[in-house]
């Protein structure tokens, strides 16, 4: 891609992020004192290079996610922050009466206020606990109309936290079988972090219960979900700004609309947010692995005991480069 193309990708970009609307190429003559026939030339071929498409109701292009990628990684350049948005963060930061995890929360809103999307703070606090006992407690050893009987299922963990869940359990499960995996798991299991114990039940204990449990497929099925449902309904999840996304344009359509109001209530798709990368890194559309229409910085922090992933969600037309730079100061503020 040449220097000119460059820059005319870099003007679309830039431009449809600030307004929402397919960027013309009468638009782009007189900025860059060129014939229109040069600049049609030049967008033809962004477009067949995939960078830029055409956008259904309009004559003019929009950048692609190829567009966006290529945009970040090599034209992009951080926002310089503003006073006041250093004053606002530096002043949380630096109040030492704050626990760090408020400290943080209390900066995500900040973050969030100020770009006017969609924060988010993903705690740890199930990667660090540990199996202390898993029980299996019948309530009732008839089946139901729908042909289930109803368990509880009592999760104890190392740091005292206790997780009881009632679950339905298919009618030809034996619920002495259940009883009697749960204590195969607690001689074989205790001490293992909750976020692996799966793993080992696949690995571990389907291979030692295989010669002594029946139905011991739909059994390993029963505990994996129940370890899986602790660790989803135990992670620290606070968001900011929760329904900023929501006032942007790309969510007028009431059907689009309501989707993300699901996705964003969907504690189990929240998760798929975390990363362990200590960079700041962009996730544009399918990348993201939430919603084709989202672009998706995020980052690990470590802080003391206390780690987990800052998240900022927004349209694909994000203001990457502020997002970036406000994530970055908190970033390397945390880790002094």
């Amino acid at each position: 891609m040449g220097e000119r193309q460059e820059a005319i990708l870099k003007d679309i970009v830039e431009n449809y992020i600030s307004d929402f609307k397919p960027v013309s190429s009468k638009s782009l003559v007189d900025k860059f004192n060129v014939s229109s026939a040069t600049i049609r030339n030049d967008m033809a071929e962004l477009e067949d290079l995939g960078f830029i498409e055409k956008e259904h109701t309009s004559s003019g292009r929009i950048p692609s996610e190829k567009g966006y990628r290529y945009y970040v990684e090599n034209l992009m350049k951080p926002k310089e922050m503003n006073g006041e948005e250093v004053l606002k963060l530096q002043t949380i930061l630096n109040n030492n009466s704050l626990v760090v995890s408020d400290a943080i929360s209390k900066c995500m809103e900040i973050i969030s206020d100020i770009t006017h999307y969609t924060s988010v703070v993903i705690g740890e606090s199930s990667k660090n606990a540990t199996l202390k006992q898993i029980s299996i407690i019948p309530l009732d050893n008839n089946t139901d109309q729908d042909g289930y009987k109803k368990v509880v299922a009592v999760l104890v963990t190392n740091q005292g936290d206790v997780e009881n869940k009632q679950v339905n359990v298919e009618g030809d499960i034996d619920l002495r079988e259940l009883i009697q995996t749960s204590e195969i798991i607690n001689k074989a299991l205790i001490g293992t972090p909750i976020d692996k114990v799966n793993e080992r039940l696949e690995l571990d204990i389907k291979p030692m219960i295989k010669e002594v449990i029946n139905r011991y497929e739909e059994v390993c099925n029963f505990f994996s979900s129940a370890f899986r449902d602790f660790a989803v309904d135990n992670a620290d999840v606070v968001f900011k700004g929760k329904t900023n996304l929501l006032d942007y344009q790309e969510y007028e359509d009431t059907n689009k609309l309501k989707e993300m109001v699901s996705k964003l209530e969907n504690n189990e798709l929240v998760q798929k947010i975390r990363t362990d990368d200590e960079g700041i890194n962009v996730y544009i559309g399918d990348e993201t692995e939430f919603d084709k229409d989202v672009t998706i910085i995020k980052t690990h922090y470590h802080v003391g005991n206390e780690e987990g992933t800052l998240a900022i969600i927004g349209p694909k037309r994000m203001e990457y480069d502020k997002v970036v730079s406000l994530l970055n100061f908190l970033k390397q503020y945390l880790d002094k």
